[in-house]
């Protein structure tokens, strides 16, 4: 069976009403009619950034939050750092956000807790995978083991019943990551569209998208598929549009250019002591002011300090 988006009905009496966040990510993530993509984010500044760049939706990827913390991608950094994280990337924007809530932190609880508090930080919706507490980033080591089918789906009907409708749920599933193959990926989708989900995410490893391709020809779209095609990145996104296939994430591609790009620079400084040459590779700080919107500050001021 396709999945047909129910459309969003506006309150009575707010018939203009700005769509809620999890309302705009409905649109974005729970379509098969055209691809979105969703932009990864770790903070403020690269959240802005990707708005600028013309991103409607973002990808608050918890290998990037947890990489500018200095922490693993290894549940190292707790739930409540990663809140308050994507806090300031809802605050920078006004996309709607999608946070990668790994596994959520731990059983039924902790999940629909989290969920809870993604949703008062301003998230339009969470992806949980079915890994075990803690979780290990899917592109580190091999058989990584797999939740039980029946308290992963107790863990996304949790959180659904915290949230209602206020947020978007994908469930993400980890079974070809974790070399399990294409039936229990099916198995593990079925069950947890049942259990609730909004949407599929089929993660994969491989270098091509043959693989997770597989998973969307078996799959027929009962729900939504997001991919995530950070190792089979040569694969033409017109092959994505030909699967149907709803929303593509580019997960952590900001977090590395800005790794490689301090590198760079802090090894040349060290090198050279000094900064001349530099300069001209690294953003002017009138670019900076621009993103942050200083100007804003001196009209605020204005209006607010100046007497009357």
């Amino acid at each position: 069976m396709q999945y047909q988006p129910q459309a969003v009905r506006p309150t009575a009496g707010h018939q203009c009403a700005r769509p809620s966040p999890a309302e705009m990510l409905h649109v974005q993530v729970c379509s098969n009619d055209e691809l979105s993509f969703l932009m990864e984010a770790h903070d403020g500044l690269s959240a802005t950034i990707a708005q600028r760049s013309g991103f409607k939706g973002l990808w608050a990827s918890g290998l990037s939050i947890a990489s500018s913390l200095g922490y693993r991608d290894a549940n190292e950094a707790s739930w409540s750092q990663l809140v308050q994280s994507v806090e300031r990337i809802v605050d920078s924007t006004e996309l709607p956000v999608l946070v990668d809530g790994d596994g959520g932190f731990g059983n039924f609880n902790n999940a629909r807790l989290l969920a809870r508090k993604l949703r008062q930080a301003g998230a339009a919706g969470v992806s949980l995978e079915d890994s075990c507490f803690p979780k290990l980033n899917s592109l580190i080591g091999e058989r990584h083991p797999l939740a039980d089918i029946d308290e992963f789906s107790g863990r996304l009907r949790a959180a659904k019943d915290a949230v209602a409708e206020n947020l978007v749920l994908v469930a993400r599933i980890e079974a070809l990551i974790a070399g399990h193959g294409l039936n229990e990926a099916i198995l593990r989708a079925h069950a947890y569209a049942d259990a609730g989900a909004d949407a599929i995410l089929i993660h994969s490893r491989k270098s091509t998208a043959d693989e997770m391709l597989s998973f969307v020809t078996e799959w027929r779209n009962r729900l939504p598929v997001v991919i995530v095609p950070t190792t089979y990145y040569r694969t033409p996104v017109s092959a994505y549009r030909d699967a149907r296939i709803s929303t593509v994430v580019w997960a952590n591609q900001s977090m590395r250019a800005a790794a490689a790009a301090m590198r760079r620079v802090c090894d040349s400084i060290a090198a050279q002591e000094s900064v001349a040459s530099i300069e001209p590779q690294i953003a002017p700080l009138s670019e900076i002011f621009e993103l942050l919107r200083y100007d804003e500050l001196a009209v605020a001021e204005k209006q607010y300090l100046q007497p009357r």
